[in-house]
Formats: structure tokens, sequence, C-alpha cells
């Protein structure tokens, strides 16, 4: 059973002993899109290490049509906050590859420019980057490798779209925060309309094993099977622990 309330203290005390060990007195440095990700895992960091140690970084891409809910969410929680447009610096890397990008390329450049960004912010001001996935993102791989699936700490990876949902509501962010239908801010589709199933369906899937369409199942698993890399670390080899040839 889903407790929220002993989810979000557990969730909040687990924060406080990473930073505890990985950082004590650095700040958590959270890129916010207005989503229900973002909203949830800066509103955890406050309640963890309060809102002079967690910093929000809005990136627009040229003009982003909802970033209202992206100042909405830092005005609400208090937090330091600074508005980074990253469109020049996808424009100047997209002329400087000598050739066509790929569809896929275009749309993941965005995320990793993102994150490199992130990481500037944390490292000059001391900071840990707070990575926004949930489980049901990174059940069907749905979140960009080394973009907003890379990250210092994850809050919300073991939980699924509706168990972030019902922890926002716990922690008292607004309806519009966490009812906004999820955008994957790329190619300017729902998420459910790029996975062609609802997440209600797949968190019932993840959590119970029930589905009841067949194909949709099949999708599911196949995405599932496909993106499991993304989640592993990345293989290295050892010659202590490899076989070499004589």
């Amino acid at each position: 059973m889903f407790d929220v309330n002993v989810i979000r203290d557990a969730c909040v005390g687990w924060i406080r002993d990473f930073f505890r060990e990985n950082g004590e007195g650095c700040s958590a440095v959270v890129g916010i899109s207005g989503g229900k990700d973002s909203s949830v895992v800066a509103a955890l960091c406050v309640e963890a290490l309060g809102r002079d140690r967690v910093i929000g970084v809005l990136m627009p891409n040229g003009e982003q049509h909802d970033i209202d809910m992206a100042h909405l969410l830092v005005e609400h929680l208090g937090i330091r906050h600074y508005v980074v447009n990253i469109k020049d610096a996808i424009d100047g890397v997209t002329r400087s590859i000598p050739f066509e990008l790929s569809k896929q390329s275009r749309e993941n450049l965005p995320p990793r420019i993102r994150m490199a960004t992130l990481y500037a912010v944390s490292q000059s001001n001391n900071g840990r980057v707070a990575n926004t996935c949930n489980l049901s993102e990174d059940w069907v791989g749905y979140a960009t490798r080394y973009g907003d699936g890379a990250g210092d700490f994850s809050p919300c990876s073991g939980l699924t779209v509706q168990e972030v949902k019902a922890l926002g509501r716990a922690l008292g962010l607004p309806d519009v925060l966490v009812d906004k239908p999820p955008i994957d801010g790329l190619c300017g589709k729902t998420d459910e309309d790029n996975l062609g199933f609802t997440y209600a369906v797949l968190d019932r899937y993840i959590r119970t094993g029930e589905i009841d369409d067949p194909q949709t199942k099949a999708s599911i698993d196949r995405k599932h099977r496909a993106n499991l890399f993304k989640l592993r670390l990345m293989p290295a080899f050892d010659p202590h622990l490899d076989t070499i040839p004589e």
C-alpha cells in the first residue's frame, strides 16, 4: 500500500542523508520545467534542506509557452532561481556540426545542453544536481541519456507518475502544477501521445502486473527491454576480472 505521508517523510530523510554524506552544506540545484516532476523534487528539497539551499534553474529554448508554470513554482516555494535561455547554445552546436542532425539528435540536444547548464550552475554554487525522473518514465526509457536522465541524486525515480502526483498534493503544491499534462518539451506532444498509452495504464502494470490490452503490454515490454541500458552503469573493461588472451 502507498502511504503518501510515510513516503514523503522517508524521502525527505533520504535527501538529508544524501547531503550529509555527499555534500554537507551544499545546495540542491533543480532544473524547473513547470511540470509535476521538477515541482515535486524542488518541494522535497525545500522540505529537506530549507529554501535557502535550493536553487531553481529555468531553461527555456527561446520562447517557452508554459514558462509561467515554472515561475509559479519558484515563487510558490520562495527559492532562489536563475533563467538561462539555451537557444543560442543549441543553435551554435547545430550550426557547427557539419551535417544535418537526425530528428532524434535534434530533439535530444536541448535536454543535454540543459544538463550541462545545471552542472555549470551547480559547480559555481557549491551544489548537487537533482535528477527529476520518475519510475514510469524510466521504465519505458522516456528520458534522454546524459540529459534529464542524469544527476547526482534522484528522489522520485522509485515512484510512478500517480505516486508523484499524490506526493505533490501532500506537499501542498498548486493543483495546476500537479495536474499539468506532461509534455516532453522536445517535439511539442504530450508524453502519452508519444508513448501510445496512458501513465495510468503503465503505472498499474508496473505495480500489479495487470494490463487489459495485449498490444499495449507488448509495447511497454518492448520499450522496457530496449531502454534498460539507460538505467545501468556504463560497461567498463576490468583487466583483473575479464579474460585476457595469452
